[in-house]
């Protein structure tokens, strides 16, 4: 308790945090919170449940009062962190009641209107929070402190120009909190435009490595679901998120997984807010263990007791991979991250697997039931066109002789259904140091050729 005493935080907030049974304060929060309650402007690298919304909630609490108008302005990236913010806030402010409202899409405007009258805090989306500006029903001539959380998520969702033009009719005069996970790029420019003089710290990442086990599974494209159902069927697990990259595909998964006798709901951006609130509900109490999802869960959501992670679908890129696995090994737990590998998945995975900071791991696929689907995607869905029974195979392992590009054959499967499949092997092992050896343009070309080389056929009725 002395150690938060320390930092300045103020009585209501001490005594809430007594009354919790916090035992000491995080890095994030040790770093930031003086320096915050001093009035500077910050920013902090900080990952998904580091602790930093005590930290920017401390400044809120601190210095907005009851009744004198809209004096704190938080922007979160999505529906479901404006809620989960909104409950902390409101939960460190039990103390120190404040009039605050969660503003976001996808629910009735007039309830918020409402609220607004008589709000000291808002915390919401660009997209409604502009609506709301349009429709002169929020004003920010009073805001003292303007907080831009998960930032980088922010960007990349394409909210930059919103999120300017939010900051634009807060007053010059404020104090602004950038929290972000990775600070770069947009991140760096919208800190050089809008802060004065921030000063810029960061925190280890929440989630331990050395209890993070990465794997992958390099199965026949009419495998995947069959090898997924197996593993959360004999998996020893906790509650279990599955990341798909498109809303379709969550949807599919999530039906099917269901018809093979497991409790998966599925959430995307899709979904009504009423129903994706109420699916997060289930899944953060435990009544439902497995939650299918796109990356619109991957982020800023602080889900406790996820043991294990699965990417149904390779994500595009590197940073989404991280956002993905930060789900898992949080606050000392083991966590396990499994990749599930199709021919499709290739490319995307490659960029992973030579990113430096991942050691993934490949493992054998045991047998296995094959499983044909009781519900089918809708046309023009997920795979079309592309999802058929190719029965090639990329190898990722670490081996010894580096990028090789050399290609082997293999027999189809006596069991595999699928018909009429071009072969093919692709070996990518080699330590780091080795894949350096491989120019980027002879990549290139290589990439091209197995690009023009592949061969789809009909997809299978197993999968």
């Amino acid at each position: 308790m002395e150690k938060f005493r320390k930092l300045g935080i103020i009585e209501p907030i001490l005594k809430l945090i007594q009354e919790e049974k916090f035992l000491e304060p995080t890095e994030i929060q040790e770093k930031s919170i003086p320096l915050i309650l001093s009035g500077k402007d910050v920013i902090a690298g900080a990952a998904t449940g580091s602790g930093k919304t005590l930290a920017f909630a401390a400044a809120i609490i601190k210095n907005t009062e009851r009744g004198k108008g809209i004096q704190s302005l938080v922007l979160v990236p999505t529906r479901e962190l404006a809620e989960q913010v909104y409950r902390w806030i409101k939960r460190f402010s039990k103390h120190k009641p404040l009039e605050m409202v969660a503003i976001y899409g996808g629910v009735s405007i007039s309830p918020q209107i409402d609220h607004l009258r008589t709000a000291d805090v808002v915390i919401g989306t660009p997209g409604r929070i502009l609506d709301h500006l349009n429709r002169r029903t929020i004003n920010f001539e009073k805001v003292k402190t303007l907080v831009l959380d998960e930032a980088d998520r922010m960007l990349d969702m394409g909210f930059q120009d919103d999120v300017e033009r939010i900051i634009s009719r807060c007053p010059k005069e404020r104090q602004t909190l950038l929290f972000s996970a990775t600070i770069h790029g947009e991140v760096e420019s919208i800190a050089r435009k809008y802060m004065r003089d921030p000063i810029e710290i960061s925190a280890e990442a929440y989630v331990d490595p050395t209890k993070l086990n990465q794997f992958y599974y390099d199965v026949e494209d009419n495998q995947k679901f069959s090898l997924l159902v197996h593993l959360l069927k004999n998996e020893h697990s906790g509650l279990i998120m599955i990341f798909c990259n498109t809303q379709r595909n969550t949807d599919f998964i999530a039906k099917n997984l269901n018809a093979q006798g497991i409790n998966a709901m599925a959430i995307h951006g899709g979904h009504s807010q009423n129903r994706r609130t109420s699916t997060m509900e289930k899944f953060t109490s435990k009544r439902v263990s497995v939650l299918v999802c796109t990356d619109v869960a991957a982020r800023g959501l602080d889900i406790s007791g996820v043991t294990h992670v699965y990417n149904y679908d390779s994500p595009k890129d590197c940073k989404d991979y991280i956002h993905r696995i930060g789900r898992t090994a949080r606050a000392g737990k083991e966590g396990k991250v499994i990749n599930l590998l199709i021919s499709r998945d290739y490319e995307n995975f490659q960029r992973i697997f030579a990113h430096p900071d991942f050691k993934i791991t490949k493992e054998e696929t045991p047998a296995i039931e094959r499983l044909f689907l009781s519900f089918r995607e809708e046309r023009g869905g997920f795979g079309r066109g592309r999802s058929g029974g190719s029965n090639r195979e990329r190898d990722f392992s670490r081996g010894r002789s580096g990028y090789s590009g050399n290609r082997g054959y293999r027999k189809e499967s006596d069991h595999s259904y699928s018909k009429g499949n071009s072969y093919g092997k692709r070996d990518y092992g080699g330590n780091r140091e080795n894949r350096g050896n491989t120019s980027r343009g002879e990549f290139q070309r290589k990439k091209k050729n197995y690009s023009s080389n592949r061969k789809f056929n009909k997809r299978s009725s197993s999968y």
